[in-house]
């Protein structure tokens, strides 16, 4: 039997919170987080992780009416919570707000305005295989983004692709970064899914054709890259 998709939701509207956790319910999904605020979400991600996080990036406190940006909650689950990933909803069609959304770590974006239920349910479906979902409107003002696998990763994930290049395994990424080796894993294994690789030997490849890497000095290349 299949796991069920576990999702989280920001989102500062009590209504529209309440009616998507009943979609997602309704759906076959678990809803394992929501709340209004970047904080009470990941307080109760503790117990449990997410699959797709909704965030919305507009969060007004009614009770002292300060607004929030859930740009920062992309940003925290990119570093904390490389597992997880997410699909801004939002009113907001900016070409540049949305470059900053995947920018930030974003997976998807879906605009509020004119998506159905069933769009919404198909994105996280579709955000939880490991895909991206970008909006025709970005698509459309740069017809070329999608040339290169290089241009969907995320900065951390050009890091960590760029000691790959370097030879290093995850332990000496996972020093050189500051990061635990179970976070360098993650991201390598995203680094297979968006760059469309089966191991680190194509991964450098693509890395020097680019021009993203230098390979390394001759004495220093390995037989064979650590897996």
């Amino acid at each position: 039997m299949r796991e069920r998709i576990r999702v989280g939701i920001l989102e500062d509207q009590t209504v529209l919170r309440e009616s998507l956790v009943a979609l997602f319910e309704g759906s076959g999904m678990e809803v394992c987080a929501s709340g209004g605020d970047v904080e009470s979400l990941l307080a109760q991600m503790q117990d449990k992780p997410l699959d797709v996080a909704i965030v919305d990036l507009r969060l007004e406190n009614p009770g002292n009416w300060a607004v929030d940006n859930g740009l920062r909650l992309v940003e925290v689950l990119r570093e904390r919570y490389p597992h997880t990933r997410s699909i801004v909803f939002s009113a907001h069609r900016e070409a540049s707000l949305l470059e900053r959304c995947f920018q930030a770590g974003a997976a998807g974006y879906l605009c509020k305005l004119n998506a159905s239920g069933a769009a919404l349910l198909s994105a996280v479906e579709q955000v939880a295989r490991g895909e991206s979902l970008v909006p025709p409107e970005l698509v459309s003002l740069n017809p070329g983004a999608s040339a290169s696998p290089l241009e969907r990763l995320t900065q951390r994930e050009r890091e960590v692709l760029e000691l790959v290049a370097a030879g290093s395994d995850n332990l000496q990424i996972s020093a050189r970064l500051g990061i635990t080796e179970r976070t360098v894993k993650a991201h390598v294994s995203n680094l297979y899914r968006k760059m469309g690789v089966q191991n680190r030997v194509e991964m450098a490849m693509i890395a020097y054709q680019s021009g993203f890497a230098r390979p390394p000095p001759p004495q220093q290349q390995q037989a064979e890259f650590p897996k």
